[in-house]
């Protein structure tokens, strides 16, 4: 690794373990390694626009009183560059738990050792590459992934909690008679329906979990690191927020979605194609028990 060209910027105070740690890795004459410091979050966010970063290292340290806040503002700031939290023995707590919060790896301060620093430097690399071609993978009307996307970070995702005995949550939402809505009410309130969807869908997942369009009606969000009985939750939380809107709605007829939600655990075989196409599946299924239910009640309205 030390040979790549590697734009870096750290937000570090004393004693600089990582600057050090990092020095070493790219101490060839010929690195390429162009490392920023600065010892303030202030100082950091104003120099992200200038430095362009691959890489984001923040050190807890240096957070005040509510570190979180201090790394949800600075992933708000750069929410493409992978960002990696230090953090000393005081803080080990807040680092765990800034994953949740948008960062995509963590390291404690006396245990930097090169292994390591190289392990958390090559995720940023590759999340860097992924999230590069992501990014010409996505659907133009809601910014979301499409569906290549989404089995593209998908896959990823997968591979990785396999690796470290992680789990994964898939909702899947269909909006209801998106067919009859533009028949009878015109191209412009199928565009608002999409558009209110995927804004359901934002505000009840992280930021770091992945979000998708799969079709011209249907939609996926995945939770990473989500354990089972987060699969029922999510669910709760999106019909919940979607019983919300729809009373802003009124007078205007409700945003109808039919949902349906899968797990997936480490000892799971499947692929995340696989995996995708069971809650599919199950969104399917849920439309002919709909089907049926109707055809029953105007068979029983005739008798």
């Amino acid at each position: 690794m030390s040979g790549k060209r590697f734009r870096v910027l750290l937000a570090e105070g004393s004693p600089r373990e990582a600057e050090g740690s990092l020095r070493t890795i790219y101490s060839e004459p010929d690195s390429k390694l162009e490392l920023t410091v600065v010892s303030t979050i202030p100082t950091l966010l104003a120099t992200i626009e200038l430095a362009a970063p691959e890489t984001i290292f923040l050190d807890l340290a240096l957070c005040g009183a509510d570190p979180l806040e201090a790394v949800r503002h600075v992933h708000r700031a750069a929410p493409g560059i992978p960002l990696i939290v230090l953090a000393d023995a005081a803080h080990r707590s807040f680092a765990a738990r800034s994953t949740s919060e948008g960062a995509i790896d963590y390291l404690l301060k006396g245990f930097m050792d090169t292994r390591t620093l190289e392990r958390v430097l090559r995720t940023a690399l590759e999340r860097n590459t992924l999230e590069g071609l992501a990014d010409l993978l996505r659907d133009q009307q809601t910014s979301l992934y499409n569906r290549d996307g989404l089995n593209t970070l998908g896959t990823r995702a997968m591979e990785t909690a396999r690796r470290s005995g992680g789990t994964l949550v898939l909702l899947c939402a269909l909006i209801e008679d998106s067919s009859a809505m533009e028949k009878d009410l015109g191209s412009m309130v199928c565009e608002q329906a999409v558009r209110e969807t995927a804004e359901l869908l934002s505000g009840c997942f992280r930021r770091n979990d992945y979000l998708a369009r799969l079709g011209d009606a249907q939609f996926a969000a995945l939770a990473l690191d989500a354990a089972e009985p987060s699969a029922k939750v999510l669910q709760q939380r999106m019909e919940s927020r979607l019983a919300i809107h729809n009373q802003s709605r009124q007078p205007s007829s409700p945003l109808m979605l039919r949902i349906s939600v899968g797990y997936w655990g480490a000892n799971d075989g499947r692929s995340f194609p696989e995996f995708l196409d069971a809650v599919e599946a199950e969104l399917r299924q849920t439309q002919v028990g709909v089907n049926e239910a109707a055809v029953s009640q105007g068979n029983a309205a005739r008798l």
